[in-house]
């Protein structure tokens, strides 16, 4: 039997999840069981682009709540006590210049589960995350990206 894939996560991150799957079941369900609602109001179903659009909408919820069940059923917690501040771990803030233009970036390594680029974190199965794991400050590092190389150095780890 496959083994179940674990999601490295937070605290913070597993609590988001969770208010994310209870918004998903006590709201979002039933305004589209509502919108399904309606939509049939309107007679034949055949040519009815309501009722298709909410059921596929239903669809993705659906989807989307066994997913999240999923995830936060198999969620491993990062503990902060498990954070090794002297090389680039799961869980970790990282620091880094490019070189040789010096512009400077820090991103925080978390599981796929709760990266967010926009905010700063960054998947652990990222090219980025993947080339920094296990480095120290002061490493200079290859990053293989989709849009070609990029050299860094690790000014700091917290």
């Amino acid at each position: 039997m496959a083994t179940e894939k674990v999601f490295p996560m937070t605290m913070a991150g597993k609590q988001k999840l969770e208010h994310e799957l209870e918004q998903l079941k006590t709201v979002k369900r039933k305004e589209v069981v509502e919108r399904i609602k309606i939509a049939r109001s309107f007679g034949d179903l055949s040519e009815n682009s309501e009722y298709d659009s909410a059921k596929e909408e239903q669809a993705f919820v659906e989807g989307r709540i066994t997913t999240l069940e999923n995830m936060i059923r198999n969620a491993k917690i990062i503990e902060e006590d498990d954070l090794k501040s002297d090389s680039v771990t799961l869980g970790v803030s990282v620091t880094f210049v490019e070189l040789p233009n010096g512009d400077e970036e820090t991103y925080t390594i978390v599981g796929s589960a709760e990266a967010d680029p926009l905010e700063g974190k960054i998947s652990n199965d990222s090219p980025i995350a993947k080339s920094l794991m296990g480095k120290k400050v002061g490493d200079s590092v290859t990053v293989q990206t989709p849009g070609g190389e990029m050299n860094v150095r690790i000014t700091s780890i917290k």
